[in-house]
């Protein structure tokens, strides 16, 4: 099959051969990595940059591109277009791929070809793909792999550690994108980090991590709760910090979005039907308590290491895990209880708009009160010998655990015995954990969760004070 315009004619991708000359190609953009750099063994101390992208011409035709250069050349030509995409590409050289050793970096493909862009000889073009065959457009919505070859997200739960470093598909619904967090690495380069949540009828939480800027950008294009994905080769890992699998973009993946497949049908039904019903409510309370293995964590912290810690790594510290051992110094339950208890979404979880009704990722919320339920929403101050943490964020079961009551049973407590509640945990020794951000938007700069708080034990607290300044540790992700 091949492609044609008003003035030139386009190979098929599954026609190409090394001995044709001068061919030219049109495809849709399905894949695309980021701009590298390597060292030029030709030139000692300079630079050679690379980038690679993945173009389909048919539902079963698909094949690597790959382009060799200099920098100013390489992230021009990288800036030029997205996946999504329709490029025209004249005169690459068409070479054999190296079988294994190659498709262990690069998307698989069913061509035994790759395409290398010469800066001298080959243009690459974007054009409207409504200028070209339409039937292009309709091919981002196949997925690559066999649209029944994948693991539900609760199968990849279930089999936990012994899926760990495995690379397989995944069909899920997207059920939050964040925002992309930048640094810089050990060897000064600029990095970024992005996390979507995933979610099927199986599991409601799975993190699934972007390294590069292409797969966070395309994320970010994403509609919670509305995009389904199916993503062919992603890595899964067992994150220990956070008790849990985790899936992770890399080199070699493609992601479709909104499959047109009977498996992902069967999904936007799931999608619909539980946004409807608030069932997602019900799976999310099931977890949450289990999203993070205190066992996990064991460095120890004072509050003036941690202040220390994050006035170091100038507006770059990654989130860390630790334990304080110290005690609520404020705790305002008894003072008027709309300033500790939120409505949240039955959704999503997140905080509802008390004046308009409405959810800021879901929008308005109906009357009928299944859509919202209550939650605590507590700021405390934590305290030790060292100095204070303020402004800590004490929230829903975590709450309930450290007051020891339902946010229910809260409700039918008088303003006396809301008192005598607080007088039971306030200056009172505690062993404290929390996760730790740096937050520019946050009253302090540094947004404090607490994940437990308990009453420590005497002889564990003691020996953490001997042991201070010995056990300041880096917390990586």
């Amino acid at each position: 099959m091949a492609y044609s315009s008003s003035t030139r004619d386009f190979v098929a991708l599954s026609d190409l051969h090394p001995n044709l000359a001068r061919p030219n190609v049109i495809g849709v953009v399905i894949g695309k990595t980021d701009v590298r750099g390597f060292p030029d063994r030709k030139n000692i101390g300079s630079e050679r940059y690379t980038f690679s992208f993945t173009i389909r011409d048919s539902p079963t035709y698909f094949i690597n591109v790959n382009s060799w250069g200099r920098e100013e050349y390489i992230r021009s030509l990288s800036e030029s277009f997205r996946v999504g995409d329709c490029v025209t590409i004249e005169n690459p050289l068409v070479q054999s791929k190296e079988g294994e050793r190659e498709e262990k970096f690069n998307p698989v493909t069913p061509s035994c070809y790759k395409l290398l862009l010469s800066e001298n000889h080959s243009v690459v073009k974007t054009s409207s793909c409504y200028e070209m065959d339409t039937k292009l457009l309709s091919l981002l919505h196949l997925p690559v792999k066999d649209p029944q070859d994948y693991y539900s997200l609760g199968d990849i739960t279930a089999n936990g550690q012994s899926l760990d470093g495995r690379i397989l598909n995944v069909l899920a619904a997207v059920m939050s994108v964040g925002e992309p967090k930048y640094f810089m690495t050990s060897d000064k380069r600029k990095g970024q980090r992005c996390e979507v949540k995933l979610y099927d009828e199986t599991e409601i939480s799975f993190p699934m991590i972007c390294w590069d800027n292409e797969s966070i950008q395309l994320a970010q294009s994403w509609i919670p709760r509305e995009t389904v994905i199916f993503a062919s080769d992603v890595r899964v890992n067992f994150d220990k910090f956070r008790n849990c699998m985790t899936a992770t973009v890399i080199s070699k993946t493609i992601i479709t979005a909104n499959p047109e497949t009977a498996e992902a049908n069967v999904l936007f039904s799931f999608i619909k039907e539980s946004a409807q019903s608030g069932a997602l409510h019900d799976k999310m309370e099931e977890q949450s308590k289990e999203s993070i293995n205190l066992d996990t964590i064991v460095d120890v912290y004072t509050v003036k290491q941690l202040k220390e810690k994050a006035l170091q790594n100038d507006g770059k510290l990654e989130p860390v895990f630790g334990i304080i051992y110290g005690y609520i110094s404020t705790l305002d339950i008894d003072d008027n209880a709309s300033k500790v208890i939120r409505n949240r979404c039955s959704v999503c979880r997140f905080m509802v708009n008390e004046m308009s009704n409405s959810c800021a990722f879901c929008g308005d919320i109906p009357s009928d009160s299944k859509s919202t339920y209550v939650s605590f929403d507590i700021l405390v101050d934590l305290t030790d010998h060292t100095g204070t943490l303020y402004s800590c964020y004490l929230s829903d079961c975590v709450a309930e655990e450290t007051l020891g009551c339902t946010v229910h049973e809260f409700l039918t407590l008088s303003e006396d015995k809301k008192t005598a509640l607080k007088w039971q945990l306030l200056l009172e020794r505690s062993k404290i954990y929390f996760k730790i951000t740096l937050s520019p938007s946050w009253r302090t700069g540094l947004k404090v969760n607490i994940l437990s708080c308990k009453l420590a034990d005497p002889i564990e607290a003691s020996q953490s004070l001997l042991g201070e300044g010995k056990r300041l540790h880096h917390v990586a992700w």
